[in-house]
């Protein structure tokens, strides 16, 4: 993989002693890319760079503290925290796995990756602040309204790290599937355990691409272990930037953190309910969300907790069980809309081992499904309140983007009124709720076989 950390004009601050440092420490990683890409590269030469690497960041680490003091900068205390676990903590880890692996193309990668993450994620979260730049932008954030308010932080800093303008397009994000996803779980806590909360960013794969990869200088269109590492270090900050923006959370402290497949995603989901489920688009970069969940559930636990001694090999596992789960052959999508729990999960169980299946309780959360996970058929069922299954094909039909997706309607009666009125709409079948579960498996494997 060929890989240049740029150092880009909209990374300075605007204090000499520490943009200048913040270049050096771009120019030694580079040329730690350098070495790892040489299949010749002695050990020697690996541990030298690094160690001019770690001893460029304690002089960088102290450089900036004694500037903040110099201004009377407010969060001096919480800066040096930060600076001491990364110098106490995560580079120890690091350079002791490193020792252990021989100096492995992988213990490499993980070095790089979470160095880049972080220090990329430092640089344009916490060293902003210090000059105020960024906390003038959020000064009239609503604090009675904390949806909104998040929602306007989340805007906010997603542009002062990545410059994109993305929009929020749900507060309601219930877990909806959208493209590839990673699934990254953070546990923070408080005052010795007794007051916890857990935050889940959903990432579109080419979101993490297109914005730590590109910030990291990678051309690839493919996920991989260093990038994966960064993304981690820069998200855990995205996180703990936001809530320093609210007096309940910003002196929680991270417990644990862990990478989720969809379904374990899906599984905490339906423990309970969400206090906070937004989605966000980005336009063409890709889909994210930001999700917290009620605390009652952190008793649960779920995914592998990752430690920085078993962050290597638990990243390699988790790209490794996704690319074997992606290299299968593709299944096709149904999307099941039903207001009754009960069938929506029955169906779901009786196809889920043949097809990709997601559901939606009503029309309006399956458009939202539909857009950001085009389905290949849509199971709809005919009598739902508020928006009943012929208005929601109407809907589909009006948009150009939607109206070749194939429908089936899911009926608890055969009235041939009800179909004669929806035939303009082209629906692909009709079943009926009442029918046999091998009978409705059949139907929808002859509907795909006419496909080919």
């Amino acid at each position: 993989m060929s890989a240049k950390f740029v150092w880009r004009k909209e990374y300075n601050i605007g204090v000499d002693i520490i943009d200048k440092e913040h270049q050096r420490l771009f120019k030694i990683i580079n040329k730690l890319f350098l070495l790892k890409e040489e299949e010749k590269n002695e050990k020697w030469a690996c541990q030298e760079g690094i160690k001019f690497f770690k001893s460029h960041a304690v002089k960088h680490f102290m450089d900036e503290e004694a500037y903040m003091a110099s201004i009377g900068y407010k969060g001096l205390e919480q800066h040096k925290r930060i600076h001491t676990g990364f110098r106490e903590n995560t580079l120890p880890a690091l350079e002791q796995e490193l020792e252990q692996t021989d100096y492995s193309q992988d213990a490499m990668e993980h070095f790089l990756g979470v160095c880049t993450g972080w220090l990329i994620g430092h640089t344009i979260t916490e060293d902003f602040s210090i000059t105020g730049k960024r906390e003038r932008k959020w000064k009239d954030i609503l604090s009675y309204e904390e949806t909104e308010a998040i929602k306007k932080v989340i805007i906010q800093l997603v542009f002062d790290m990545f410059h994109l303008e993305s929009q929020m397009i749900s507060d309601t994000y219930c877990g909806e599937k959208f493209g590839k996803g990673v699934y990254y779980r953070l546990v923070y806590i408080k005052d010795k355990y007794k007051e916890k909360q857990e935050i889940i960013l959903a990432f579109e794969e080419k979101l993490l691409i297109n914005t730590v990869g590109k910030v990291m200088g990678l051309h690839s269109n493919r996920l991989d272990n260093m990038l994966l590492h960064a993304a981690r270090h820069m998200a855990r900050q995205f996180v703990e930037r936001i809530m320093k923006h609210f007096p309940d959370t910003e002196t929680y402290e991270l417990k644990e953190e862990s990478l989720l497949t969809y379904e374990q995603f899906q599984k905490i989901l339906e423990w309970g309910r969400l206090q906070v489920g937004l989605l966000f688009n980005t336009g063409g970069a890709g889909y994210f969300s930001y999700c917290v969940i009620a605390p009652y559930l952190l008793e649960k636990g779920v995914g592998t907790p990752i430690e920085e001694e078993t962050a290597m090999d638990e990243v390699d596992k988790y790209l490794m069980e996704r690319n074997e789960k992606e290299s299968d052959t593709q299944k096709k999508k149904i999307l099941v809309v039903d207001d009754s729990i009960i069938l929506r999960e029955g169906i779901k169980r009786m196809l889920d081992n043949d097809y990709d299946v997601a559901t939606a309780e009503s029309g309006v959360a399956a458009i939202r499904a539909i857009t950001i996970n085009r389905p290949d058929l849509v199971l709809l069922d005919y009598e739902m309140p508020v928006c009943d299954g012929k208005q929601m094909l109407e809907m589909l039909r009006s948009e150009k983007e939607f109206n070749d997706i194939s429908v089936i309607f899911l009926t608890g009666k055969n009235d041939l009124d009800s179909i004669t009125k929806v035939m303009p709409l082209k629906p692909a079948g009709y079943l009926l709720k009442q029918q046999k579960p091998e009978d409705i498996k059949k139907e929808i494997s002859t509907f795909f076989k006419k496909l080919k």
